[in-house]
Order: C-alpha cells, then structure tokens, then sequence
C-alpha cells in the first residue's frame, strides 16, 4: 500500500532566464540559463524488489513503460552499479508534458536519488548526475537539487540563492516539440553572455519566447492575459507561461481570474529541491 509518507516528489522547474549563446559541433545549442525549483511536483513510490525486474505503475500518457524516463533511469543505474536489485515505480504524473516545467527529467533524477538510496548503490551526487546527463540535460540540476546559473547545454551549474516568490503558471493545452523550436530557423542563437551579475540587475528574457508565441497561438494567449497581472514569462520552450507574486494569496487572486477552460496552479518558488528535503528525512528515519 502506498501512502502519502512516502511519496518521493519530482518537483517542477522554471526557467526564470534562458538564452542561447551558440552551437556545438555536434548540433546541441549552448546555453545560459537560470533554474529554480517549485513545491509542485510529480509523485512517485517505489518498492525495491530482489528480483532485478523494474515495473511501472500508473499510466502515463502516451509513453510506454520502456520509454519512460523513471525506467530508464534505474536501469542506468543498475547498469552503472552491477546491483541486483529492481524496484516497482509508481507514478502520480502532474506535470503536463511538453510544458517546459521538466517533468521527465525530475522523474529521472528523483529515481536515481531514491533507488541509489533504497539499493545502498552508494553514489555521490556528482556521480549520480553525471549518470542523470545521459537521460537529458536538466537532469543533473534536479539530482543536486540546488537553484543554479547553468551553461553549457544546461549541465555547468553554478548555485544561487535566489527571491522564493509566489508564481501563477498556465499551462496551455498543447504539448510543445522542443527539437521544432531549437531547429526553427527564426531562433536566436546568438545572445551575448550574461553573468550571473547582469541577471540579478534585472538582465533576462527567454530567447524561445519569439518561436514559441508564433508557433503556438495558444501559448501567445496565455502569456499576453498573465501579462496583464505581471511580468509573463515562458519557461524552457514552453508551453507553461509564469508571472512571480509577492504573496500566496495575491498569485491565488490572478489564478482565480484565468479564463474558463484554461488550466494552471499557484506555487512558490524553492532554492532547495523538496526532493532533497524527502531524501533527508529518508535518512534519518535510517539513523
């Protein structure tokens, strides 16, 4: 029986800046970016079974059980680590798909950090991140689970303690396709650096915004009416669009607001990955 005492979250992510500042050889564009956690997240339970097999449970959309990141990345690590071990892996999934929020990177980080710890593979965060880079490149930030000033392709992290306000985020019904936008020729690519200096003076802006908002009228929409309220701002290449608040209750008041038919949530902001707060809590409860 699962319960809510353990829940393992994968917690949503958002992109407060994100620009494009070149291109590799191999065609992966090179970034600088700013990442911070949110407490709303993708529930997952695990199990660990002796057997070595690994099954899912609960249906996500659209993707198979040997597809799914959360199967994916337990079987790296049982590839990396020799052990024995399987695990059943229960899924809530929240986070809509496609919206930029990093869904399926978090479900990948959270199963490397739990199953690292229910399997006693013992690896360290580096090693488990550096596993988490094969699987994507937002992984490792929600395997250290500590906002960051990233490059690279999003994997360079530098940590930051940033504002934890209040954020509205809609979430469009579509399903942005990510490689579209990089490959779209209209996309900047270009963008001078930033420090991390520029970005606290107020420097930011999302370089996909432009190709998303002419690709998906809908997310365009969503945007301009939060604008109205704050600051929008799409997050990733979308198609969740965000706005900061000062407060719960004022963000509540906009959230209330969205027009019929639309969907979106209220949560605030966290330095610190609520996935970190479970695995010490796990830890203590072994002490």
């Amino acid at each position: 029986m699962m319960d809510d005492a353990t829940i393992w979250p994968a917690p949503a992510k958002l992109n407060l800046m994100l620009r494009i500042v070149g291109r590799r050889p191999d065609g992966y564009h090179l970034l600088q970016t700013v990442f911070q956690f949110l407490d709303y997240s993708d529930r997952l339970w695990f199990e660990s079974r002796a057997d070595g097999v690994l099954v899912r449970e609960g249906v996500v959309a659209g993707v198979v059980p040997e597809a799914d990141l959360t199967i994916r990345a337990a079987r790296l690590l049982q590839q990396a680590t020799g052990t024995g071990y399987g695990a059943t892996i229960r899924i809530d999934k929240r986070l809509p798909m496609g919206g930029g929020l990093g869904g399926g990177s978090s479900d990948a980080a959270t199963t490397l950090v739990a199953l690292n710890h229910y399997w006693q593979t013992g690896l360290s965060l580096a090693q488990l991140a550096e596993l988490g880079l094969q699987l994507g490149a937002d992984v490792p930030v929600f395997v250290h689970g500590q906002a960051a000033w990233a490059e690279g392709v999003g994997e360079q992290l530098t940590a930051m303690e940033l504002a934890e306000p209040w954020f509205v985020a809609l979430t469009p019904a579509c399903q942005v396709a990510t490689g579209a936008v990089f490959n779209d020729p209209e996309l900047t690519r270009n963008s001078p650096l930033r420090t991390i200096a520029d970005f606290v003076s107020g420097a930011g802006g999302n370089d996909c915004e432009a190709v998303v908002y002419r690709r998906y009228p809908e997310v365009a929409a969503a945007a301009a009416w939060l604008s109205r309220h704050g600051v929008a701002r799409l997050t990733g290449t979308g198609a969740c669009v965000f706005a900061a608040f000062p407060d719960a209750g004022s963000a509540q008041q906009v959230l209330e607001q969205v027009p019929p038919g639309w969907a979106g949530f209220v949560a605030q902001g966290r330095n610190h990955s609520p996935l970190h707060e479970r695995l010490a809590r796990e830890c203590a409860v072994a002490l």
